[in-house]
């Protein structure tokens, strides 16, 4: 394992950490009784979905490999990534819709009506899966060279170290967006929920362009 391929691998650390830091942030902004061992917790769940995903891709398409044979495998491989794309896109468009009407109701409604988005550890593994499933066809890439059975355990580990640590940073960023806001959680409803409608368009457009 040589350096070249530990800095391959920060930098797919990196670019995967993207979407956990974009929902991240979104969480740090509409969750209203969100604290620190609640912001560890979402860190550490999309820290260790990140580092999963690429781990059962990587396995996946050696199954597939040793299943079809080396030389049949890749139309598989093909469609293995094509579905995980577009589970991810539903997932996170779903979410994203869900808060954007969650977040319109409540504008509506009157004042003295008006609820907060609370945490909520069942949205919170929902979107840990959404936002790291797309990271299985990072496992395609890793079984193609950058790992092999004993080092993939390491790269997974910096995958979801790296990953942990930037999802703290988008916590505590909308954290502060959300003080900015004046507790305004509607409108950050809205506006997370917009994150994760882009995100699922980007998440398409990045496997096929």
């Amino acid at each position: 394992m040589t350096l070249e391929i530990i800095v391959s691998i920060i930098f797919f650390g990196i670019a995967l950490a993207m979407d956990a830091f974009a929902v991240a942030l979104t969480d740090g902004l509409v969750y209203s009784d969100i604290n620190k061992k609640k912001i560890f917790f979402i860190a550490a769940t999309f820290g260790i979905m990140q580092a999963l995903m690429p781990a059962i891709g990587y396995f996946a398409v050696e199954l597939i490999s040793f299943a079809v044979g080396s030389s049949d495998s890749s139309d598989a491989i093909h469609i293995f990534g094509v579905v995980i794309t577009w589970v991810s896109f539903t997932l996170l468009l779903l979410i994203g819709i869900k808060m954007v009407i969650e977040g319109i109701v409540e504008i509506r409604k009157p004042i003295e009506k008006k609820q907060t988005k609370l945490f909520s550890i069942k949205e919170v593994l929902i979107m840990g899966v959404a936002t790291a499933i797309d990271a299985m066809a990072v496992g395609i890439s890793l079984y193609a060279g950058l790992s092999n059975n004993l080092t993939i355990w390491l790269h997974i580990s910096i995958i979801g170290v790296i990953t942990f640590v930037m999802c703290l940073i988008g916590l505590f960023l909308g954290k502060q967006i959300l003080k900015l806001l004046k507790g305004k959680t509607e409108i950050s409803v809205i506006i997370g929920g917009c994150i994760l409608i882009l995100l699922a368009v980007w998440v398409v457009l990045s496997h096929y362009i």
